[in-house]
């Protein structure tokens, strides 16, 4: 098969010449040949080994798949390998699977191309955990059977409670003994046990069974039976009990820190003394598995649990206790009668009655009274003595109002612990202060006139002078007396000072320029002298007129806003349809209105948008999940937003919360036993319990469910509607795929279908009928008996009987002998037995199914010889 074409040369090749020979290989079989070319040079001989190969491939492929730690969440996972061709020829590959675990092998067989690769995808659906390891087998050409092993492990996404400082699994958190109206924070950390991101949102159970709000858990069974009818069961969970942060986002095995705060409210006004216990569960969810909120969901009910959501529980016990501070002789101190600069002390015992927790007290200052100690930290069942001390600084009856304050921990408006007066304790303290009487001495004046005497200088009133340490000055006007007020000096309308007889001492001081003193009697001018190194300029007589001004219209600005702000306060009071500000009378009782006297009305209600630290509760949710469903199903929508409140809502990115009160499930639509060519439809239920309108998009690519419509739709606030889901399979096989949906264009979502596609199959009642003749009936009379085929799919079959038997002279017959059988329906074929002369009592049908299966039916004929 090789042919060597060569001219060799006669004579000996110079020296830089060459000399060329053609060698040809034309192969005639698919084998590889071998040979040789000798070459003679000189005395030289050379060989030259030929070969001759025919084109073939050469397959390869990897041994192994390893798709990871993968979580059940009901996703399809898929993962490529590739077959390699290093050959000169196209390879043909075969794939065969026996296993229930891989979904889809997409090529099965095929062909690869010379020096390429050919991807192969395997798909994997993480509906269930488990450790993975399957093995198909690969027939390769050229190379025989391969076996490429599958491996993977499909673990659940767990979170866990670890304790911050052990590191341990915690289930239950006990804040303890906390007066109302303080708080306690507890930290610690939420981990996610899993290979991927989780969001999660934390929900308060307060419906739980196994809960206590506010009960006191110390008391007597029959204390707490009446107890119960007298609590208020409205109470907003969401203000007890804080988790810092409430919604989040934790990557691969992440720890993240969580504060939870225990703040009790007093909710209890008629008794001060009673204890509330509570015991509530903390469920971290994970948002997006909002499918396990519509178990039952139908025309008249939607089920609200959550049964099916990955989630951990932590249980959260705390107890609210008032402050029990009581005082020895009471709330109301009276004080002795005292004079004015002397103090009288009354001494008060104050004691702790609480058995579990300590009180910290502080009095606030009084005026005309004094408390030591004025603070303190009093142990629980102790008490102390504090010394209250009356110090009056006027004459008068007092009544003043004690406040203490009793001082705790608790959260401000950032949710930041601070030490704050949670409760005020009042205490009435009564003191009367009475004037000393001073009897006044008149001793005869030896002719010296003191600083300050009476009009006539004789008698002189001892121990008075100490009181004053300037000399007087008279401050009457001169208009109010005309006593021997000379004609000249009556009509003067200046508003002059008068001074006493005897004040010389004071006209000598440096005194304003602008003020004139007059006599008492005659109203004469008199001399005023002004020292011009102590006086004001008038620079500075005008800077003090300025600030005097600028201190005065700031007290008036003052008041002005004052009495502006009373205004509007007032006018809002009595601004409205209830209250017009009018007393009611002595004696009148208002009426008591249930809320079963309103009439009901369909209220659209709105709505407001969760704050970012207020939690989720599962009967706030409950609520609105209700709420929502009693709106009506809209089985059409606009598939886009179409107005401007519409477009702004939908561009809106959803926090965490937001996204666990949109519910969209099931996550698994199972449409079980089906049949092929058939159309089943199944209701993707959605259910918008927001405020706004949300956009939802479907995405779906696989070919059985293309008949799906709507795929878009834009859902109003509070409303309920549905996507029917379309099915219908060509092939027989088990069916799982996933179709994902978005909300608003940005936060993604998966449903999982599920379907066992079959071929067309019909069922008889029985495969072997005997008949038998009626009693009573004539000889020669038919044998009749029916069959009964079944149709337990959802999908018509059509039939056609046909005897086994070629022979024609069967004696059974049976009708009819092709139809219909509906779906889930059956139809009644009556098969009849001819008796005669040598007819066999035998006989044997075969109900054949157009695209389906074949059963036989066995006919027997019961004949009594008498």
């Amino acid at each position: 098969q090789f042919k060597l074409i060569v001219e060799n040369p006669e004579k000996p090749i110079a020296s830089g010449l060459q000399v060329k020979a053609l060698v040809e290989y034309t192969p005639k079989r698919a084998e590889d040949l071998q040979d040789k070319l000798i070459l003679l040079v000189d005395d030289d001989v050379v060989e030259i080994p030929l070969l001759g190969l025919v084109p073939y491939c050469r397959l390869e492929i990897e041994s192994e798949i390893d798709f990871g730690e993968m979580i059940a969440n009901n996703k399809l996972v898929t993962k490529e390998i590739s077959i390699a061709n290093h050959g000169s020829a196209s390879g043909f590959f075969r794939i065969s699977y026996d296993g229930v675990v891989l979904l889809n092998i997409k090529p099965s067989r095929g062909m690869v191309k010379p020096k390429s690769l050919r991807t192969i995808e395997v798909d994997i659906c993480t509906d269930a955990p488990g450790v993975i390891k399957e093995m198909m087998k690969v027939e390769l050409e050229g190379r025989g059977c391969t076996e490429v092993w599958i491996k993977g492990v499909v673990v659940e996404q767990v979170l866990k409670i670890l304790g911050v400082s052990c590191g341990k699994v915690l289930k239950c958190i006990n804040f303890g003994p906390l007066y109302f109206g303080t708080s306690k924070t507890e930290q610690i950390n939420l981990y996610n046990e899993s290979p991927e991101c989780m969001d999660w949102v934390a929900v308060l159970e307060d419906n739980a069974i196994g809960g206590e709000m506010g009960t006191d858990l110390q008391g007597s069974t029959d204390a707490v039976l009446q107890d119960l009818n007298l609590k208020n069961r409205d109470v907003d969970v969401s203000t007890l009990f804080l988790c810092i942060p409430n919604q989040g986002t934790l990557l691969p095995y992440e720890k993240s820190l969580i504060t939870l705060c225990f703040s009790p409210e007093d909710f209890e006004v008629n008794d001060s003394t009673l204890i509330q216990d509570y015991v509530l569960f903390l469920r971290f969810e994970t948002v997006g598995e909002r499918g396990g909120c519509l178990q039952t969901l139908t025309d008249g009910a939607t089920a609200s649990t959550r049964s099916h959501s990955r989630h951990v529980d932590l249980a959260l016990m705390g107890s609210g206790f008032p402050v029990m501070l009581t005082f020895k002789p009471g709330t109301v101190i009276n004080f002795k009668e005292c004079y004015l600069g002397e103090q009288t002390q009354v001494v008060c015992t104050m004691k702790n009655e609480s058995e579990f927790l300590p009180v910290t007290f502080s009095f606030r200052k009084t005026a005309h009274f004094n408390i030591s100690p004025e603070r303190g930290k009093l142990k629980k069942k102790s008490e102390k003595e504090v010394m209250f001390s009356f110090s009056p600084r006027q004459i008068g009856t007092f009544e003043m109002k004690q406040i203490i304050d009793i001082i705790g921990t608790g959260v401000d408006k950032n949710n930041v612990l601070k030490t704050k007066s949670f409760h005020q304790i009042y205490l009435t303290l009564l003191g009367v202060c009475k004037s000393k009487r001073k009897s006044v001495l008149f001793t005869i004046n030896p002719g010296l006139t003191p600083l300050i005497s009476n009009a006539t200088g004789q008698f002189v009133a001892r121990g008075t002078g100490q009181f004053s340490d300037t000399a007087p000055v008279a401050i009457l006007k001169s208009t109010q007396t005309q006593i021997h007020t000379h004609r000249k000096n009556r009509n003067c309308k200046d508003d002059a000072l008068i001074a006493f007889p005897n004040d010389r001492a004071a006209s000598l001081r440096p005194s304003e320029w602008n003020k004139k003193y007059r006599t008492i009697f005659t109203k004469t001018e008199r001399y005023n002298y002004v020292d011009p190194e102590f006086a004001y300029t008038a620079s500075e007589q005008l800077l003090r007129e300025e600030h005097k001004k600028y201190y005065a219209d700031f007290i008036s600005s003052l008041r002005q806003r004052r009495l502006e702000k009373e205004a509007v306060r007032q006018f809002y009071m009595y601004n409205n349809a209830v209250s017009i500000g009018i007393k009611p009378a002595e004696g009148l009782k208002s009426p008591n209105i249930s809320i079963t006297d309103f009439p009901k009305e369909k209220i659209k209600h709105k709505m407001l948008p969760l704050d970012d630290n207020c939690m989720l509760t599962s009967r706030k949710l409950a609520a609105i999940v209700s709420r929502s469903t009693n709106e009506g199903v809209w089985s059409w929508l606009s598939p886009m937003p179409s107005s401007s409140q519409e477009k702004e809502d939908c561009s809106l990115t959803l926090t965490h919360k937001q996204l666990h009160q949109i519910f969209i499930g099931p996550s698994t639509i199972d449409f079980g036993d089906v049949c092929v060519y058939s159309t089943t439809t199944k209701e993707l239920h959605i259910i918008n319990n927001l405020s706004v309108h949300i956009w939802i998009q479907i995405e779906i690519e696989v070919a059985e469910l293309q008949e799906t419509s709507p795929l878009s739709q834009v859902v109003p606030p509070l409303t309920k509607t549905h996507v029917p889901i379309v099915f219908e399979a060509n092939t027989v096989a088990v069916f799982k795929r996933s179709f994902s949906y978005k909300i608003n264009n940005q936060h993604v979502g998966h449903v999982l279908v599920v379907a066992n596609a079959l071929p067309v199959e019909l069922e008889l009642s029985t495969r072997e009928l005997i008949l038998s003749p009626v009693p009573g009936c004539l000889a020669g009379t038919e044998f009749r008996r029916t069959v009964r085929v079944c149709n337990r799919r959802n999908h018509p079959a059509g039939f056609t009987w046909r005897p086994v038997s070629a022979d024609r002279r069967s004696a059974f017959t049976i009708k009819p002998t092709r139809g219909f059988v509906e779906a889930y329906s059956d139809l009644a074929c009556e098969v009849v037995w001819h008796p005669g002369f040598n007819t066999p009592e035998t006989g044997e049908f075969t109900l054949s199914v157009h695209k389906g299966n074949s059963i036989n039916l066995k006919c027997s004929a019961k004949v009594r010889i008498h």
